[in-house]
């Protein structure tokens, strides 16, 4: 079981119950998915960056990402329907327990010039969703074998009804949110 699954039932569970009023477990909120999204419109001129940067996501997330490509065509951006233009993975249980562990913990406190998480970025849903701007910050990525320093969106959705409860569950398994 992964160390933040163990700490959210053991834990988180327990004090979102007294801080909400929840009578039954179940009714507190949860993490139901982390989606990780990659856009790279820069895939039109040199379409082995989509190669590159799918390699770089699986080691990032521990699973193999989906290629998106585009819904229509666009003529000013030189975009054509179906083309590739990015990658994505949606990572769910076990998996996205570790990935989440690895952002709290590892990724984040390597970003320069931290200063906390914005409290913003909710949807009025309890879902979380944040950018990031170089993804040389986890760990797995080798600083010399990137070719260039791509963003990624980090989407954490959540079973929470409203942002308040969704801000609470994510700041119990150690969000580190500004003040």
């Amino acid at each position: 079981m992964p160390r933040l699954r163990d700490k959210f039932e053991k834990d988180v569970v327990p004090k979102m119950m007294q801080e909400f009023g929840y009578k039954n477990k179940m009714q507190v909120p949860r993490l139901h998915k982390i989606v990780v999204n990659m856009g790279l419109g820069e895939a039109l001129q040199n379409p082995k960056i989509i190669d590159a940067s799918s390699k770089e996501m699986a080691a990032i997330t521990g699973q193999r990402p989906v290629v998106t490509r585009s819904r229509k065509s666009i003529a000013n951006f030189k975009l054509r329907e179906g083309l590739p233009i990015g990658c994505m993975v949606t990572l769910r249980k076990e998996r996205m327990y570790e990935f989440l562990d690895r952002l709290i913990n590892v990724a984040i406190p390597r970003v320069r010039d931290f200063r906390g998480i914005s409290k913003r970025s909710f949807d009025g849903k309890g879902n979380f969703t944040m950018g990031v701007r170089e993804q040389i910050i986890f760990p797995e990525i080798d600083y010399d074998k990137i070719e260039k320093i791509k963003g990624l969106n980090v989407s954490i959705i959540t079973t929470a009804e409203t942002d308040e409860e969704g801000r609470a569950l994510l700041k119990h398994l150690g969000m580190p949110f500004r003040n």
